[in-house]
């Protein structure tokens, strides 16, 4: 069903993040004291009783040059506007209007788009005096609102009735691709992860510059990679927790983990000039600690190209520095030129593939009792560890179990000798293998 679209705008700091969580119902996007803590243009779908709607979170609205960063998230919320079937027009009722409101409500009114004025934080007496300064705008009658507490909602639910068309029916059902691969891309902050969504989806969606840190919130994106739905997700990036003193940044780390969790392939995007950097590695682990499939993207390759055996090096490099995920994908790719992108997307499917995989029960034992004939498990207290048999119990990641006697005992070295055997024999590369040892009781023994 294709929802009709509602734009959340108006300056910094007036409560559009908190009243975009409320209209979708969750915490989607990062709230805090501070003005500008949104920048890019957030998604999700709201609906205020039987009324739905596509909602767009967007940056504080700023007079600012062009070219400059607060310039890039203005042109950023005007094209919001300009999508939109609806525009909620937010003012801090405690605050009254100030100047600042005013050039911004004469560029939705232009815009040609319905309008609708909200007057949030005017719970209590406080903000009602607010509330009735903002006729001055001449955006028609203000709403009373507060995001924080939901008060208010009825009230704009009827604004949206009478002004949003209705939802067309057509594209109901999701198809094949259901609601799409849930794709996250990660990395350091400036590896060039915005870059490489807006030119994978062929628009400037996302905010990009030569600063680090632009994205602070996890954006979530639908498209389309050869008929197959995607759902991208752009995160933050992330940088050592020592060095996170500031409150909103640890916010910014904690949405990207949250993204890591709901996503199914994780692209950890690497700069090509430095890669494997101490805080890729950690990245790494926490993707296969979380138990996602995963896929090394080595991002500005245009600007290494002409190093001969790069890839092959960096791809040893891998191997060595991270048995773990041995067998992952590395896709070399230019985000600021385009290259690579369908091959960085077939590396994410196949990815996606071998996460899903399950290996029958028939299967698992031939290896085993080949295995355990190659490489005997060793003896404790002059009793042989046994592993009798083994299974599957579930795919994504691919989670195996071994049962025996004296499990508990055996050692990591002949753990990690059977993780590896699993992996070469069942084809399970770069992805995580989660194994259990369970102990079988010996019905003779003594409780």
């Amino acid at each position: 069903m294709d929802l009709p679209t509602v734009a959340i705008v108006g300056r910094p700091n007036v409560g559009k993040s908190t009243l975009f969580n409320r209209l979708v119902g969750r915490k989607l996007a990062l709230v805090d004291d501070r003005p500008g803590v949104t920048r890019d243009r957030r998604e999700g779908d709201g609906s205020i009783g039987d009324v739905a709607f596509r909602i767009i979170d967007t940056a504080g609205l700023e007079q600012a040059d062009a070219d400059s960063l607060l310039g890039r998230m203005r042109a950023q919320t005007e094209a919001a506007i300009l999508e939109s079937d609806a525009v909620l027009f937010v003012i801090d009722a405690r605050a009254g209007v100030l100047p600042a409101d005013r050039p911004f409500a004469e560029l939705v009114r232009r815009a040609g788009i319905p309008v609708i004025l909200i007057a949030n934080k005017a719970e209590g007496g406080a903000g009602m005096a607010g509330a009735y300064e903002a006729f001055s705008l001449g955006l028609g009658d203000p709403i009373p609102f507060s995001a924080e507490h939901g008060e208010g909602l009825g009230s704009l639910q009827d604004a949206l009735r009478e002004v949003l068309p209705e939802p067309d029916e057509e594209d109901e059902e999701e198809g094949e691709g259901g609601k799409g691969l849930r794709v996250a891309i990660v990395g350091r902050p400036n590896a060039g992860k915005s870059t490489l969504i807006n030119r994978m989806i062929g628009e400037d969606r996302l905010l990009v510059g030569p600063e680090a840190g632009i994205t602070r919130d996890s954006i979530s994106l639908d498209w389309e990679w050869r008929g197959r739905k995607i759902k991208l997700h752009d995160t933050a990036g992330m940088r050592r927790r020592a060095r996170i003193d500031d409150k909103l940044e640890k916010l910014a780390v904690s949405d990207g983990l949250r993204a890591v969790r709901f996503a199914e392939v994780v692209v950890v995007l690497l700069d090509a000039t430095i890669p494997f950097e101490k805080q890729d590695l950690t990245i790494v682990d926490l993707v296969e600690s979380e138990g996602r499939s995963l896929v090394i993207g080595l991002n500005k390759w245009d600007l290494v190209a002409d190093q001969p055996g790069l890839l092959k090096t960096l791809r040893e490099d891998c191997t060595r520095l991270l048995p773990q995920v041995r067998g992952v994908s590395v896709v070399s790719l230019s985000g600021l030129g385009g290259e690579g992108i369908d091959r960085l997307m077939q590396a994410v499917v196949d990815a996606s593939e071998v996460w899903s995989r399950r290996v029958s029960t028939a299967r698992i034992n031939a290896w085993l009792t080949d295995a355990l004939q190659r490489n005997p498990p060793p003896a404790v207290s002059g009793r042989r560890i046994k592993i009798r048999y083994g299974t599957q119990v579930k795919s994504r990641p691919p989670h195996f179990a071994l049962f025996g006697n004296q499990l508990d005992a055996l050692p990591k070295s002949y753990t990690r000798y059977l993780v590896n055997g699993i992996r070469e024999a069942f084809d399970l590369p770069g992805t995580p293998i989660r194994l259990s040892l369970r102990t079988t009781k010996n019905p003779f023994e003594k409780g």
